[in-house]
Order: C-alpha cells, then structure tokens, then sequence
C-alpha cells in the first residue's frame, strides 16, 4: 500500500496503480479540503514510484466522486478573488501532476461523476463508465464555474460547442450520450469497469493506443481556426445571454473563460479558468444559489428523519375530484402510490380523470414517459362515488372546495370509513387546521397539506401542524409528499399558514401604491426586473382573483392590524365586476389562448374606468426604487415575524418556501436572504421611511436587535 488515508487509497497490483476513492466519514466521495489533500499526497507517492505501467482511479462507493464539498465554500469564497486564485492553483497542481505522469490511465466511473469529480476523471487520460452512469458539470447551478479544469480539458476533448452547451447550462449527461460526444472512452456494465481498464492500460502501453497524444490533446490549445473562433464564441455568447438573462451571469463568464483559453496551453487556459470562477464566487448571485442547495439539503435531511418516525402508505386516496384532485391523483399515481378519487359527481370524477390523463398525455408527447408506462399510472387512479373502498387507505386529502362548513362534514364522512389509523389531511389554503380538527373524533390524525396549483408542476407542500396534530400524523404526511416527488416544509397553524401569510403583505404594498395612482402594469414590469417570473398584477390574475379576495378576508381576519385595508382596493374593485382573472379570462389583464393553448396576457382598456374609484390621481412622483422597497419590505417583515413565532422552524425553509411556492427570484435568495444582502440595518430603515403607511412596514424588536448587532439569518 503506497498510501492509505481515510478519503483514498493507494496500491499497486501487478504494476498498475490503483488510487481508490472511499471516504470513511461520508456515505459519498467529494472533493473537500482534507481530500484533496490526501490526493496530493498520493500523486506525489506515485511520481516517486518504481516499476509502475499504469494508473485505475476508481472508486469504493457506489458513486465515483460527487463534486466538491460546498459546505466548504463559505469560507473559501470569504476571501479575495487574488487568495481563491492562489487555492486554485494549488488545487489544480495535484490535477496536473496526475495528468503528467510518465504513464497511461484511465478513470472508470460509477454511479456519479460530478463537478469536481467529473473534471478529476477528466485528468486521466481514458474514461470509462457503467452503462447507468452519469457525468456532467453542474456548478452553473450554483452560480459558479467549474474550478478544476473542467473550462479546459472538456472542450479539447469534445469540441467547444459541445462543451459549451454541457457547462453553460450544467447538463448531466447518460453514459450513451457522454460516448457519443467523446467525454468518455468506453461503456460497459459496472461489474466489467475494473477488467476493460486494466486491459485498456495493457494495451495502450503496448502501443496500441497513443495515449500521449491524447494527453497532447488535452494540455494544447484548441484546433480551431481563427474563423471558426470567432463564429462559435460570438453565436454561444449571443444564445447564451438571451437564454441566461442578465440575472445569471455565469453562463456567459463559461464562454467568455474558454474563449480567453482557446489560444492558450493548460497554464495559460487554467489561469483563465481559475479568474472567471474567482470572479464569479464573489458575486451575490453565487452566495445566493449556494444558500438555496444548502437550504435544500437541509430540508431533504429533515424529510429523511421524517421518514423513520412514518406509517407506510400503500394506498392513498383524494376527496374532490376538480382540477386540484385529479392534479393530486395524478401526482400521486405517477410517483407509484395507488390512490383513490372520490366524489358525489360523476361528471367531476371524469373531470378529474381528464385531468390526470391530458397531463401524462403530454409526458408520453415529449416522450418523458411511454404509453404502457401512461396506462400503468391510470390504472393506479381509481374513480368512486362512494365510500366503499376505503376500508384499506393509509392517507387520505381532502380537496373540496374552500368552505369551513363543508369541509368540516366531510372529514367527518371519511374518518368514519375510513381505518382508526389513517391519517387525513386538508388541502385548505387558508382555514384553520385547528378549526377544522374539531369536526374529528380523531384529531392527533390530522393535519393540513396545502398543494400549490398546478400541482404537477409546483414543488412545495406545506404540510401544517394544527394544536393536536400528532408527531405520526406529520411524518407521515411529509413522507408521503416526498414519495409524490414533492419539497415538504412543515408550518405552524395560522391564517395563510406561511406561503401565503407572506405573499399577502406584499399584495397590500402593491395594492397601496395602486391607490395612490400607480400604474399596476409599471409596477409588474418593475417586479418583473427585479426577477420576479411575473409581476403581483399578473400573479393575482393566475391565483385567481375571488380566490385572492377570499384569503385576503380570512388573513385580514387573522391580522387586522396591519393586513386589514381600509376601504376599496383594486381588488375590490375587480372582484365585484366578476373579473376572477385567468380563470374567466378577465382581471388586471384579458386573456385569450395562443398557439400552445395557454393563457397569453394583454393591456386591457376597460381595467383603468374600473379602477378609477379606488384610485386617486396620479400626484406625487414614486421612483422605480420606492416601488420595489414598499412591495418587498411587507413581505420581508413577516417572513420575519413568522420565524419569530414559530410558524416555520428556520430560514432555509422559509426562504425555499417562498422560492418553491410563489416563485421568489432563486438568483436573490428568498426573503431573509435578500434582507442579508440588502442588510438588516437598511432594511429597517427602508422601513421606517414607510411606516406612516401602517404596521404593514413595522420592523420586529429582533429585526431592529439584528440590526443593530450587524446580524443576518444565514451565517
């Protein structure tokens, strides 16, 4: 054994190498400091080895080497651009001399191959993959670029075209696919990786494969004309900018790195590489995406222990059989968990299946998923109008329509057929989980779990705790969600819950600047620019404005303090000439179907006579910046104020709810985050240039301490 650490190991057999990735404190292998640090050791036992006629990189884990450890970034990225460089150069020395020893290798992949460990197979000079494998570089994802010369090697390889269409948009590609482009050499099954590279390293050091030219090929600059150059950087920088958007930067930096490198050997492209990554880790936008894959693993490890405290559900079953219920039905049966639908209509039954049916009509469309697979999923969703068959379901959601006393009487229907063990849950947006409980015999059984419309396309569920709600009953509907391919965050029991407790605060700004005289298509335009995927005028329209109307009565109930607006609002105004938005084509906005059959938004003339009641002339001169401080600051202030009382249990999940729910920009954060960025400090007084407005633009006590202290939610 030439080297044994507790990340890799290092032996020799029958004078090949064998460097083993196995890292004894993970279940993965990744690239943190102490492993590139044991790399570096090993690299350099091999320089100085005797007798050796190739190289294995392999790994002991189910896959090869997941990336770099982005726990670790935080600390790093702290720095200057001119110290990451320095790290950079010292980490892409081991790539280097491995790359650089005075015999042939070869990196045989399985399972993943990611970022860092990708660009570390990279270094090898032969790749070869299980046939179920994956590689790709994905640290456009997190607003960065690759780091260990992935810029460089990847397009001497493959073509700057190719690679930049992998990188730019941080594709993951299937073993076929990664062949075929020629990022790796061979495909096998996993079980036949260790004797093809071993026969490969033979046979190149025999002479029949040249691998120093290959190694030539990935150390020189690329073969491309200065015509060619020009065409293929000036046509990806044009497509790339346009498909990015001015609020990611980093897939127009990946161009500009490998067109910098294009004329340059390693030294010269890696130095490129390693300024654009400098670059970018210092930018808001890669602080931001970090936060949000930090949030995510956070809450996918909380799924996790959820899971273990979990009543298994081997049939479900959903109560209402509109477009929600058919959208859970089908989630549901798509994700492999039987389900019941029920209803007392037949014609809402057929509803709900045409529902289900024209959403995996369009997976077998794009081919997403075959036809056999399409009737596989119906046959998991059965239709009843009665009760009959749920004698044997684990969960049931209940999905009728958004009236206390309605829903009540039918809770109390299912609980009593079905089982005393099933746990049932509520998909009400906005009444009291606590409330409704009081029609059970069963209450520690209950619990809420809000989907986001339309289910199949939104990510979050908020699964909410009512008073008697048991630790049974969450678990085992935050497994279930997760088993939907759903982000769980479990919220406390309140008027709006979290989501649209908070999303609220920031209709009230915009509704009070409406008031005043402000144009809502301004201002849509405005919250469209600050990265909003649609302005609170265009989104009121698509949650539907009588749904809007009805859960701004039921939080103005629950707050009236500073969610209670005095007098007639826009809404108001919008709701009595039954304009419901998307749903009737008419709101702020008219709708009429395009070309796709979806709702295409236009100017409508009518919109301003209708507002002109609650709406008083044009006076003062409002700023674009003004306008973005009074919609966001509400909304901040009672994220805060949620985290505060409990609501929900920390930032990153308050912060990926508001991402996953209402499509908070990603590049910003979410709400806690874009207060740190802004900074607490700022955000008060921001605030209290407003808070002749109301208690709507009222900082915390915590929000001022924090402030004070120089603190933020994400450390």
């Amino acid at each position: 054994m030439l080297y044994n650490g507790s990340k890799l190991t290092l032996a020799i057999t029958d004078g090949v190498a064998e460097l083993t990735f196995n890292n004894q404190d993970e279940s993965v292998n990744k690239f943190d400091r102490a492993t590139l640090a044991e790399l570096r050791a090993a690299v350099d036992a091999l320089k100085g080895a005797e007798g050796v006629r190739g190289l294995v990189a392999q790994s002991a884990k189910r896959d090869f080497i997941v990336g770099a450890d982005i726990t670790e970034f935080g600390a790093l990225f702290a720095g200057t651009e001119a110290e990451l460089i320095g790290w950079m150069e010292q980490a892409n020395a081991i790539f280097n001399d491995l790359e650089d020893l005075p015999f042939p290798s070869v990196s045989t992949v399985t399972g993943n191959a990611l970022g860092g460990g990708f660009e570390m197979a990279l270094s090898t000079d032969y790749r070869l993959i299980a046939d179920k494998a994956t590689v790709g570089l994905p640290e456009i994802k997190l607003g960065i670029c690759p780091g260990f010369g992935g810029t460089v090697r990847l397009p001497r390889l493959v073509g700057a075209d190719n690679a930049i269409e992998v990188i730019a948009a941080g594709k993951t590609l299937k073993a076929e696919e990664a062949l075929k482009m020629g990022a790796v050499d061979g495909v096998l099954p996993a079980e036949k990786l260790a004797g093809a590279a071993r026969a490969l390293l033979a046979q190149a050091a025999a002479g029949a494969f040249d691998w120093r030219a290959r190694r030539a090929q990935k150390t020189s600059p690329l073969k491309l004309g200065m015509m060619e150059q020009m065409m293929c950087f000036t046509t990806a920088k044009g497509f790339i900018a346009g498909q990015a958007g001015k609020d990611y930067p980093a897939p127009l930096e990946v161009v500009k790195a490998i067109e910098k490198a294009a004329g340059k050997d390693r030294a010269g492209a890696l130095k490129a590489e390693a300024q654009a990554f400098a670059k970018l880790a210092k930018t808001s936008v890669a602080d931001s995406l970090i936060a949000l894959f930090l949030n995510d693993q956070l809450i996918k490890k909380k799924s996790k222990a959820y899971a273990g405290q979990a009543r298994a559900v081997k049939q479900a079953a959903v109560l209402g059989a509109g477009i929600m219920g058919g959208g859970i039905a089908y989630q549901s049966a798509s994700k492999g968990t039987p389900i019941l639908m029920k209803d007392i209509r037949e014609e809402a039954l057929a509803l709900g299946l045409s529902e289900a049916n024209k959403l995996l009509a369009k997976q077998v469309e794009r081919g997403k998923v075959t036809s056999a697979d399409m009737g596989a999923t119906l046959g998991r969703i059965r239709p009843t109008l009665s009760y009959g068959d749920f004698g044997a379901v684990d969960v049931v959601v209940e999905a009728v329509v958004e009236n206390e006393k309605v829903k009540k009487l039918v809770l109390a229907e299912v609980e009593r057929a079905a089982p005393a063990g099933a746990i049932i849950a509520s998909n009400t947006s906005s009444i009291s989980i606590t409330r409704l409980a009081e029609a059970l015999a069963r209450p520690e059984n209950f619990c809420g779990m809000h989907f986001f419309n339309p289910v199949h396309m939104m990510p979050l569920v908020e699964v909410i705790r009512g008073a008697q709600s048991s630790p049974e009953a969450i678990a085992t509907t935050v497994d279930y969600a997760t088993k939907m391919g759903k982000t769980a965050i479990v919220v406390g029991d309140c008027p709006g819950f979290f989501v649209n407790r908070v999303l609220f605060p920031y209709f009230a700004g915009f509704q009070l600047l409406v008031r005043e005289g402000v144009d809502f298509k301004r201002i849509d335009k405005l919250m469209e620019g600050f990265g909003w995927p649609m302005g609170p005028a265009y989104l009121l329209d698509v949650v539907g404005i009588d749904t809007a109307h009805h859960v701004g009565e039921v939080l103005a109930d629950g707050f009236p303090d500073r969610m209670r607006f005095e007098g007639s609002s826009s809404l108001d105004a919008l709701y009595e000439a039954k304009r419901f938005g998307q749903k009737n084509n008419l709101g702020y906005y008219s709708y009429t179907l395009d070309k796709k059959g979806k709702p295409a938004k236009a100017a409508d003339d009518a919109v301003g006579a209708l507002l002109a009641p609650v709406q008083a002339p044009s006076g003062r001169e409002v700023s674009d910046q003004e306008i973005i401080d009074r919609v966001m600051i509400p909304m901040i202030i009672e994220t805060a104020r949620c985290l505060e009382e409990g609501i929900v249990e920390t930032p990153a999940e308050a912060d990926m709810g508001l991402i996953m729910g209402i499509g908070f920009p990603p590049f910003r954060g979410g709400a806690l985050k874009y207060a740190d960025a802004v900074g607490m400090a700022a955000v008060c007084a921001q605030a209290e240039r407003f808070v002749h407005l109301g208690r709507l633009y009222e900082p915390t006590p915590r929000m001022r301490e924090m402030a004070a202290g120089g603190l933020k939610y994400h450390g």
